[in-house]
């Protein structure tokens, strides 16, 4: 697996990590900004973006995936930002590889088991007629017939191509709709990583809950949990100068 990816800056590695139908092109802004300082690489995981598709989705999947990726771009080690799902594959990474990760942080989830949630957004992406689709406006239109939030509606026309055989989502939406019960899956309880995190909940979001600090700490005992006011679960778009604020001061 060769995962696609964008490369910025000069300094210690940062590796950044999409989340679910997302792609390194959501964290653009924010990555401009780390690379003042970092070595930064944008990812794009498996099934998502320009990185190639493939049966199999999960996070032992995909943290594999990463660890290849350090392989062939010669990196000893790095700091590592997931978002979401990219959160889950960075903390399964650090525990499967902890002197591969500086530092981790990890964006509004949790080690934990979510219920599935997506069923709504996979129904209107499939109510899509990608054959007979002549234009994002008309793509919009479709999806506005169940998802009435325009931010989430912007965010999943990103995933959407076009070539000269028409039009395609970029990612796997098949294979992520088979396997939506690996994303929503909890970190395996016996795994966790010793080393410096950091966890960013949004206040208006339901992902990491109070109570679900003390499992947070169980597996990543050096953890500290910050709280972003006036942000939901895209913290980094909703509330960005708070969220780079947390970030820098961790890192």
């Amino acid at each position: 697996m060769q995962l696609n990816f964008k490369k910025l800056g000069q300094g210690p590695k940062l590796i950044i990590l999409h989340g679910l139908f997302g792609s390194l092109d959501n964290w653009m802004t924010f990555a401009k900004v780390m690379a003042e300082q970092h070595t930064v690489y944008l990812v794009d995981q498996r099934n998502h973006g320009n990185s190639p598709h493939a049966q199999d989705h999960n996070y032992e999947a995909m943290a594999d995936d990463l660890l290849a990726f350090f392989e062939e771009h010669n990196i000893e080690e790095a700091k590592i930002i997931g978002h979401s799902m990219g959160g889950k594959t960075a903390m399964q990474f650090a525990a499967e590889n902890p002197d591969k990760v500086v530092k981790l942080v990890v964006v509004d989830i949790a080690p934990k088991q979510y219920p599935v949630h997506h069923h709504e957004i996979i129904e209107a992406l499939e109510r899509v007629d990608l054959t007979a689709l002549k234009s994002r406006g008309e793509a919009d239109a479709a999806l506005q017939m169940s998802l009435k939030d325009i931010g989430v509606r912007q965010f999943l026309l990103k995933g959407l191509a076009r070539s000269k055989e028409g039009f395609r989502w970029k990612f796997n939406l098949e294979v992520l709709k088979d396997q939506i019960e690996n994303v929503v899956a909890a970190l395996d309880p016996q795994l966790g990583y010793d080393g410096q995190s950091l966890f960013i909940r949004g206040a208006l979001s339901n992902y990491i809950m109070e109570k679900d600090t003390a499992l947070i700490k169980n597996q990543f005992p050096e953890a500290h949990v910050v709280t972003i006011e006036n942000a939901g679960h895209w913290i980094h778009a909703e509330q960005p100068e708070a969220f780079l604020k947390a970030i820098q001061k961790f890192i």
